[in-house]
Formats: structure tokens, sequence, C-alpha cells
């Protein structure tokens, strides 16, 4: 017969070097478990603060869209009036030696050198002016020369009008020398 000799056979827990590496596996695979869970903590409480910081500032945002509305709605008032009143002054003085003339109105004109006045109504094809106390009938596009004394050279223009006013230029030049 033959004879056995038992050989001590290793037991797989009995070798240390083998517990010390599963040991190894087993922490690295807790550390990284627990860093990838500290990871998602850190990840959403930033996110939580992420969160309560675009809803300040979206309300700050809307604040600003708001009054930036607010802003742009008087600008379009104060340009709204601001239109009003030069139409208004355009009708009054409409530009530098131009005048509005109602019926029956008389204005002293070129630093009162010249007074003109529109005697009625126009009528259909001419108007009646009084210049200097002169009565002269005047078609659109005449020009009358007019001027109250031999150092000025004045004219007295009719630009256009209708039933209720007539729009007339003025302009005096220096008189020549001899």
């Amino acid at each position: 017969m033959a004879d056995r000799t038992q050989s001590p056979r290793q037991s797989l827990f009995d070798d240390s070097r083998f517990v010390s590496v599963i040991a190894c596996i087993v922490a690295i695979v807790v550390i990284l478990v627990g860093g990838h869970l500290y990871g998602r903590y850190l990840a959403s409480k930033d996110l939580g603060g992420r969160d309560v910081l675009i809803d300040q500032l979206q309300g700050q945002v809307q604040q600003q869209k708001r009054a930036a509305d607010q802003k742009a709605a008087q600008i379009s008032d104060l340009q709204a009036k601001l239109a009003r009143v030069q139409a208004q002054l355009e009708q009054i003085q409409p530009s530098k030696d131009t005048y509005n003339i109602l019926p029956n109105q008389t204005l002293i004109v070129a630093d009162g050198k010249i007074t003109v006045g529109l005697i009625g109504s126009p009528a259909n094809e001419s108007i009646m002016l009084n210049i200097n106390g002169k009565q002269l009938a005047a078609a659109a596009g005449q020009v009358i020369p007019a001027g109250s004394d031999s150092s000025a050279n004045c004219r007295v223009a009719v630009q256009s009008f209708d039933m209720f006013k007539a729009v007339l230029t003025v302009t005096c030049a220096p008189a020549k020398g001899q």
C-alpha cells in the first residue's frame, strides 16, 4: 500500500495574502461608493443654492423689464407731446420769415418794416392783401415788392392759401449802394 502522506492543504481563508487583497478590494469599492454618494450630495446642495439664485435673478430681471417698459412708455408720451407742441409752434410761426395770416388779421413783419393784412376770407383763385396800406389782389406763387422806406428791398410772396388762412413769406434785403 502506498503511503499517502497528506500534504497540508491550504485553505482559501488561511492565506493572509488573499484575505488582505479581498479586504483592499472591498475597501476600494466602499470608498468609491461613498465618494460617489458624497459627490451627489454636494452637487444637490449646490443646485439648491443655484435654484434660489436663479429665482432671485429672474425676479430682478422682471422688475427691470417693467421699469424699462415704463420708461419706454414715458419716452413715447414725451415724444408725442413734443410733436404736438412743435406742430402748434409751426402753425403759429411756421419757419423764419413765413407767416400764417387768418382772415381780417394784420401782422407787422420784417422787423417792423412791413404791415401785412389779409382782407376777408381767401377766394378760390386769389386773396386780398393790405401791404403797408395798399390793397392788392394776389394769387398763390405771386411775389409782391414791398417796403416802407428806401433802405430796404422787401418782397412778400404768397406761398399758399385756403379758405381759413394764407401762408406768406416776407424777405428783406439791404438796399444796394449807388
